[in-house]
């Protein structure tokens, strides 16, 4: 994971394999009344009673144990969009399947998306195709974990519950399938939850290789209890940039920041080390610039890769040609670079204020305060500047840090952190860069994520020979090993469970 460095707390941690299949690690999104969202449309608001439906809450199926609020930073912080939620135009880049004008009035569907083994802008553009429609017109509270079964709420315009049905049978060979599809008022905001939900199987559990301790289950005791009590370092995980491709999605966003467009569309067409027909079309573009050639020969299903291609059929390969490319691509996936960028750059931030302060609160570190704030008050009024005397009185604990996520609109630290951004934008020849990329419509002001997260609602316990599986609603798993940890707990919004478990396990996953 870029930047990825420092560890919360210094016990021994253990060894073992997660995510051996996407069975072993089983995400729901947990609404605003946290509530898990469920398969089932039987059980809808019985906890609540009479307690009114959340607009878009998509049929939970049972109350979460409540957790403290976390401080509202920036009510797109959670997972990233700091500009506004706007789309830019689409250039009339629609996918083949069918014109949707008729349905332009009508009230947008919601429903409960199941994923596996599949992003969640994959899954989209899957849908998309075969709805005949933009992945523009889908809107979501956040990205999922690839390899997994994730359930997440999701809302689409332009589409009759009629025609979702309809298309069930052919995205369930994708690996998708849509439960409790109901009309909603509004689409989804990106952040619009109260967390997620996890159930993991951690496989082959062992001591890591330096321990010569004999209990291992005392070993695995110690490492949740340091983490429920301490925390974790509240990275970005490894499914923000890609992981494990040839070129991270913030590599094309810095590239899209200095307004590098044709470098962008090559690093975006980068093929794998496979020879899958998705790959073949990436390594026949980089070789010939065929637009309309790499059209040809891409699946349907690649909305992203084809609405590109269209354009710079259509205006060429060059530094306006990729400019409109980009354009063609909804505002939300064109930002996706930016943010990732962004995000790297914050977690080598995190890294280097834990190395060089510590656990300590210090003078010129950021804190979110409450003191005097009122409604008119602006996220910067919020922020505030510790002074020496404060960090001599020890006023404010290291879970109250914050630090910046970049942007035109951001304070720094005044410390060494701050001057570190500085030095490290420099870096990327970003020095004079006032993150707005007007030829491409984007802005990001930035915003501000606590440099430290706690898990709620931890539980775990070792499976039996016979009790190797997560049960889900329709389904079952047997994957045999011979020492298995299921464990299950809930996670604030933009927290990352990989990022967790690598400070429990004290091992990068």
């Amino acid at each position: 994971m870029p930047g990825v460095l420092s560890m919360r707390s210094n016990h021994i941690g253990f060894q073992g394999s997660v995510k051996t299949s996407a069975s072993d690690f089983i995400v729901r999104e947990i609404d605003t009344l946290g509530r898990l969202l469920s398969e089932s449309t039987a059980e809808t608001l019985r906890a609540f009673g009479d307690t009114p439906a959340a607009p878009n809450s998509c049929c939970p199926q049972s109350p979460r144990r409540p957790w403290p609020e976390p401080p509202e930073l920036h009510r797109e912080e959670v997972l990233g969009p700091f500009d506004s939620p706007r789309h830019a135009p689409e250039d009339g880049l629609l996918p083949t399947k069918g014109s949707t004008e008729h349905m332009a009035g009508a009230a947008p569907e919601g429903f409960t998306l199941r994923k596996e083994n599949l992003e969640t802008l994959e899954a989209i553009s899957y849908l998309s195709s075969e709805l005949g429609v933009l992945p523009s017109d889908f809107s979501y509270t956040g990205i999922k974990d690839k390899k997994a079964i994730t359930y997440q709420a999701m809302v689409v315009k332009k589409v009759t519950p009629e025609r979702l049905k309809e298309i069930g049978s052919t995205i369930e060979k994708k690996g998708i399938k849509m439960y409790n599809i109901h009309s909603v008022c509004q689409h989804l905001r990106l952040g619009q939850l109260k967390g997620n939900h996890f159930d993991i199987i951690v496989r082959d559990l062992k001591h890591q290789s330096n321990d010569s301790s004999a209990d291992l289950k005392e070993r695995i005791s110690e490492a949740f209890e340091n983490v429920k009590t301490k925390g974790f370092v509240n990275y970005y995980g490894p499914q923000r940039f890609g992981h494990g491709q040839n070129v991270q999605t913030d590599q094309i966003g810095l590239a899209l920041l200095n307004e590098e467009m044709v470098k962008a569309i090559k690093l975006f067409f980068t093929p794998e080390d496979t020879d899958d027909p998705v790959n073949q079309a990436k390594r026949y573009f980089l070789q010939s610039d065929d637009a309309k050639g790499t059209l040809a020969m891409l699946p349907e299903f690649k909305v992203r890769e084809k609405m590109l291609l269209r354009a710079l059929n259509r205006y060429g390969v060059n530094h306006e040609g990729c400019t409109r490319g980009w354009l063609s691509i909804p505002h939300s996936m064109r930002i996706f670079y930016i943010h990732a960028y962004c995000s790297k750059i914050w977690n080598e931030a995190t890294s280097f204020r834990f190395m060089t302060y510590g656990s300590k609160v210090v003078e010129g570190d950021l804190v979110l305060s409450e003191e005097n704030v009122d409604e008119n008050s602006s996220l910067n009024d919020r922020v505030h500047v510790v002074t020496a005397p404060e960090e001599s009185a020890n006023k404010y604990a290291i879970h109250q840090v914050v630090l910046p996520m970049v942007g035109h609109s951001i304070k720094y630290p005044n410390n060494k952190v701050g001057q570190w951004y500085h030095e490290r934008l420099a870096k990327d020849g970003l020095q004079t860069c006032r993150f707005r990329v007007s030829a491409l419509q984007l802005n990001t002001p930035g915003c501000y994520r606590h440099i430290l997260k706690y898990i709620h609602n931890l539980s775990y316990h070792f499976l039996e020979d016979n009790e190797k599986e997560i049960k889900t609603e329709e389904d079952s798993h047997v994957n045999e090993s011979k020492a298995s940890l299921l464990l299950s707990f809930d996670l604030d919004p933009s927290c990352y469970a990989t990022v967790c478990l690598r400070e429990i396990m004290k091992c990068d996953l």
